[in-house]
């Protein structure tokens, strides 16, 4: 049903084509990842929720049995005084038992609940930051198979145009064969030469094929024609931000660190908590014997009803011992987090380094494409008007065609290769 709805909300951009940025929001979409987001944040709701239970009265039941050695007594003297005056001054037998409930309730804690709350909240909002970067990385994998598949076509449009210009040539020499001023031999040597294009063209279409399925199915949308995108003549205004001078960074890894300096902090201000005193109300209840009233249970063994009520406070000063200690591993580790955020864009500034010497490569490349082509086109015109006259061989001519066509697949591939490296640059900084 999921699927159905995706595709369903996709037919307008489906009948238009579809963009690198319509790809990389299916995928995202597509993704199984995508369904932590709610399993996460449902996990943290009951890990606060349980948390929150902790100002609920805390009750506990309890029976016991015991035999002891000695027992309190009445002593001698007074015993045998109460005998001669006919009272029965048994004592407390050795066997005693009890079941009974105890009740407690927290009335200030000094704030331990509320840090546990805090902490299990950043914990989870660092473990939907690592499922964002897991997700995010989705979009570098979408690069590589949307402009693989742009490649291929234009590939597959020069190999066409080659396809074209052979079967042009060698309808040429057809027609000067049969007129006698072409030998058999030239018209299949183009032949062949047309054929190895045929069978090129069959390999392009087929890695098309085999990359599409593959990108339509990391999608969850049929991809069936993509877009080029379009940027400016100066790299989308990558290269004017100079080549010193980096973009500011979204990754969302940095976000991961930030949600780890968060939980360092709530766990700090959780060890503030702990040297707070505690108040609370108990209760006790019991069924057994002995009972409260030592002096009727020694004279009468019978179990009896017993309760008690009171309030206690507590200041447990044991968390003072390892205050010090505890409070330099979490300084440690803020250290270590921002030491592994130094390393991180460290090493995401050399990637963006990288990426715009590239992107300047590509464009100087560019800048006489076009000249190579015309001049390679002129050449090709030149050996087929020779041929024609009988001044060169068809190899010539086949190898001037050839050239032309590695001339027109260069353009496109230091174009396509371009657009890679922008895109690529935006997925290094997220912009």
């Amino acid at each position: 049903m999921k699927k159905l709805v995706l595709s369903l909300t996709m037919l307008p951009m489906l009948a238009q084509g579809q963009t690198l940025d319509d790809c990389q929001q299916a995928a995202e979409k597509n993704y199984p990842l995508i369904q932590q987001y709610g399993l996460i944040e449902k996990t943290t709701q009951l890990t606060v929720a349980n948390i929150q239970k902790g100002w609920l009265p805390q009750v506990s039941a309890q029976a016991q049995a015991t035999y002891q050695s000695d027992v309190t007594a009445w002593p001698s003297e007074m015993k045998a005084m109460m005998s001669g005056m006919g009272i029965d001054m048994r004592g407390l037998t050795k066997d005693q038992y009890r079941v009974g409930i105890d009740v407690q309730q927290t009335i200030y804690d000094g704030g331990v609940i509320g840090s546990q709350k805090r902490i299990a909240r950043e914990q989870g909002k660092v473990q939907a930051a690592q499922n964002e970067v897991n997700i995010y990385n989705v979009r570098k994998r979408v690069n590589e198979m949307y402009f693989g598949l742009l490649l291929i076509d234009e590939q597959i449009k020069l190999n066409t145009d080659l396809q074209t210009l052979l079967a042009g040539n060698e309808r040429k020499l057809e027609l000067m064969t049969k007129r006698g001023t072409a030998a058999e031999s030239d018209l299949q040597s183009v032949k062949a030469e047309r054929l190895n294009a045929v069978q090129k063209g069959t390999e392009l279409v087929s890695q098309k094929q085999m990359l599409q399925r593959m990108l339509s199915t990391f999608c969850g949308i049929e991809i069936n024609n993509i877009q080029k995108p379009q940027v400016k003549a100066d790299g989308g205004g990558l290269m004017s931000e100079g080549r010193g001078l980096m973009a500011e960074n979204h990754r969302p890894e940095l976000k991961v660190l930030d949600a780890q300096i968060s939980v360092l902090n709530a766990q700090e201000k959780a060890l503030n908590a702990a040297l707070m005193p505690k108040v609370g109300v108990f209760a006790q209840g019991f069924y057994g014997y002995p009972g409260l009233n030592m002096f009727e249970d020694m004279m009468r063994h019978k179990w009896s009803l017993n309760g008690l009520v009171g309030a206690r406070v507590t200041w447990t000063i044991g968390a003072l011992y390892t205050r010090k200690n505890d409070k330099a591993k979490l300084q440690l580790q803020r250290d270590m987090t921002e030491s592994s955020r130094e390393v991180f864009l460290f090493n995401n500034n050399l990637e963006q380094i990288q990426q715009h010497e590239n992107i300047a490569r590509y464009q100087k490349l560019m800048a006489h494409d076009g000249e190579i082509i015309s001049l390679r086109q002129a050449v090709r015109k030149a050996a087929e008007s020779k041929l024609a006259h009988g001044i060169i061989d068809v190899n010539d001519l086949v190898r001037e065609i050839n050239q032309e066509n590695a001339a027109c697949v260069q353009q496109s591939v230091h174009e396509i290769e371009m657009l890679k490296e922008i895109y690529d640059n935006k997925y290094t900084t997220n912009n």
